[in-house]
């Protein structure tokens, strides 16, 4: 690939304390200048890495889906990313699909154009596999576990007590305040009076036991 035009991808997280992107800049500007690559844009985030919503990153695939350069050059990997491997690696393979490179200033193997190029992706979608048997084998023990718990799935039960839902609410306190005095969340006291309001409607006064009686609702 013939790059000629590129874009710089910097990011420090929130938590990086006393650190800024200007010496990730830097240093890619200088690359750059080594290599004859004319810098177009400069796509700049203080945000975690973890989080593929970080303004900066999504406005450059825009770009890059508009072809506005020809490659994307960061300062290393988990500049880029650290969502996780198929995540990164996702990332990387929509640059491509756009016709667009990428290079990493650190780790010179990470290059779109590179000898190594197709090497270095089958390790990332092997590492990506196995993250995901991973993922889901965690997932198989967490069931496991919640089922030896006595729960068969979501979040377990709450005890509540309709009743005393009901009176509050009669008494005229606020959803939040009735959620605390009765150990539900607001949600749950939101579902118990919508539930109560359409039964009593429903029913006659004479009517069997109100579903108010009921002790057992969902959080």
């Amino acid at each position: 690939m013939n790059i000629l035009r590129v874009a710089l991808y910097a990011r420090v997280s929130t938590r990086d304390k006393g650190q800024d992107t200007d010496n990730q800049l830097r240093q890619l500007r200088e690359f750059c200048a080594r290599q004859d690559w004319n810098i177009v844009a400069e796509y700049v985030d203080q945000a975690s890495g973890k989080r593929g919503d970080r303004e900066q990153f999504q406005a450059m695939f825009t770009a890059a889906s508009r072809r506005e350069f020809d490659a994307v050059v960061f300062w290393s990997l988990d500049r880029f990313s650290r969502e996780g491997v198929y995540e990164t690696l996702t990332h990387l393979q929509r640059l491509t699909s756009y016709g667009l490179g990428y290079r990493s200033f650190s780790e010179p193997f990470l290059d779109s154009s590179g000898t190594f190029k197709d090497a270095i992706i089958s390790i990332l979608a092997t590492l990506a596999k196995q993250e995901g048997v991973r993922l889901s084998e965690r997932v198989v023990a967490g069931l496991e576990r919640a089922k030896a718990q006595g729960r068969v799935g979501g979040r377990p039960k709450a005890i509540c007590d309709r009743d005393r839902v009901l009176a509050l609410h009669d008494a005229g306190q606020s959803l939040s305040k009735i959620a605390t005095q009765a150990g539900v969340s607001r949600m749950t006291v939101s579902r118990i009076l919508t539930a109560l309001d359409g039964t009593l409607q429903r029913e006659p006064v004479t009517g069997t036991t109100s579903p108010a009686k009921m002790p057992l609702c969902n959080q």
